[in-house]
This record gives C-alpha cells, structure tokens and sequence, in this order.
C-alpha cells in the first residue's frame, strides 16, 4: 500500500535502466582498459599514420618526378620520363635536400633536331643548397645517347638541305670500321663519328660526288655546323666521352661531375627555372 507523500516505488524495468546508467561509466571503464582494446586503437591510430606517410610520399614523388622530366624535356625537346631512387624515402630526401640517385629517359623521337636520337640519363648526388648563381650541385652525371641508322638518315635530309643528295638511298652503318655512309642515286659519302671538343663530329673518310658540285671542304663545314648543334652547348657542363657504331647506329656516352644547376635567370638555361 502506498503512502501519502511518498512516490511509487520503481518497477523491475526501471531498476534495470537506472542500474545500467550508473554502470555505464565503470563499463567505458573496463572498457578501455581492456588489452584488446587497446591493440585496436593502436593498430588503428598506426594506419592512419602510415596511410598518410605513404600518401605524402607518392605526391612527393610523382612532383619531384615531374619536374626533373619536364626539365630534360625542355632541354632536348621530346618526352620524357624520371624517376628516382627507391631509398632513402622521398620524404627524407626532400626534407635534407639531397637526392641519391634519379633516372631519366626520354622517348626517342629526337634530341633537339637530331631525329630518332634518345637518351638514358643516371644522375647521383644531387644536393639543393641555393647560392647565388646556382641551386645546388648534381655529383655525377652519366648519359647514354642511341641515334638509328633512321633517324640519321632523316635528320640529314630534314636539317642539311645541301646534303640532301647523299640520303636519297640509305644509311648504312659498319662497326668493324666505326663509319656511317650516307647514299645517293649518284653520291656516296662516308663519315666517322668521332668525339671532338665537349661534342660529337662526322668526319668525312670518302667522298663520291658523281652528281654533286660542292667542295669537300664545305660539305665538312656543313657537318660540323650540324653536328655542333646537336652534341655541343649542353647544361650542366655535360660533354662527349666516346662513340661507337653499331648495326643498328650510333651509341655515344655523355658526362659530367661536380656540376653547379644553374638557377634558370640572368641568362641561364630557362629549362631550369622551376626545377
């Protein structure tokens, strides 16, 4: 029986609900204190941490890549591609601004006006610290230059009006001998590519001028124009270190150490500017 003043007395479902609210922050509790518990939240704070790492890494890498790419582009006017070292991660590298190795490689169509020329580039210890007139220093420099029979053939035609009777036919290169001959209808010429200065020469071994009137002279003076444009006045110090014929062309080794990047204004290489 109730008394006057006094509330009902709380029913077994109502017991049950407030049991649980005062039991509720002892459970959160033990919850949290529960070793499994924990391993999740660890594991899960973890790979969030590591999904963001590796996510800023690949940024890091694909615009470090795309800059050294579009530099090399620039310089030799055709595609190209870069990609650096597995190790140490980008992240370290960008942030001690010192690069351990990066490789290069463009697509083949040409190097400036040489047709069918394509380039493989290994660059190591690069190091960005601004001065004055540079931005920093790349250690080593290696490159390795393939020009096919094609594309000497192709390029002659297009950048040597004056020769272009020497290339009606073919070009057919003789590795035994390391020349490349240029033939006519009527004209046989036959070069050899040597290294001359910080670039590349074809000099002139034969020259068979049935149906052409120019003096061996000039026609030398011809190549050594095209050839200088080419293979000369690269960045970076880079320069000619051998040549060889092949079956299939014409394999060069360009390189250069301690090299100063030059910052791209007061008349430095633009290709440079936003590397």
């Amino acid at each position: 029986m109730q008394r006057p003043g006094h509330p009902p007395p709380a029913g077994p479902t109502e017991r049950l609900a407030a049991a649980d609210e005062e039991s509720s922050p002892a459970k959160r509790k033990r919850r949290f204190r529960d070793p499994l518990s924990i391993l999740l939240i660890c594991i899960i704070v973890f790979s969030l941490v590591v999904a963001g790492l590796i996510g800023a890494e690949l940024y890091a890498r694909h615009v470090a890549d795309t800059k050294v790419a579009e530099a090399v582009a620039c310089e030799v006017k055709d595609q190209a591609t870069a990609s650096f070292g597995v190790t140490p991660l980008m992240l370290w590298q960008f942030a001690t601004k010192h690069y351990t190795n990066i490789s290069v490689s463009t697509a083949g169509n040409q190097v400036r006006d040489a047709k069918g020329m394509k380039i493989a580039i290994n660059i190591n210890d690069v190091q960005l610290k601004r001065t004055a007139d540079s931005k920093g220093t790349i250690g080593s420099l290696d490159a390795t230059i393939t020009w096919t029979s094609d594309g000497i053939k192709e390029s002659v035609q297009n950048a040597i009006p004056v020769l272009g009777p020497f290339v009606t036919n073919s070009v057919t290169t003789h590795p035994k001998d390391g020349t490349i001959e240029l033939k006519g209808m009527l004209d046989n010429l036959l070069t050899k590519p040597v290294v001359s200065g910080n670039g590349l020469n074809l000099q002139i071994i034969s020259f068979n001028a049935l149906g052409f009137k120019l003096p061996k002279e000039s026609v030398q003076s011809t190549l050594d124009n095209f050839t200088a444009n080419l293979t000369k006045n690269y960045p970076l110090g880079i320069h000619a270190d051998s040549v060889q014929v092949t079956d299939t062309g014409v394999v060069s080794h360009f390189s250069t150490q301690n090299a100063a990047i030059p910052t791209g204004g007061g008349g430095q290489d633009p290709c440079f500017a936003n590397l």
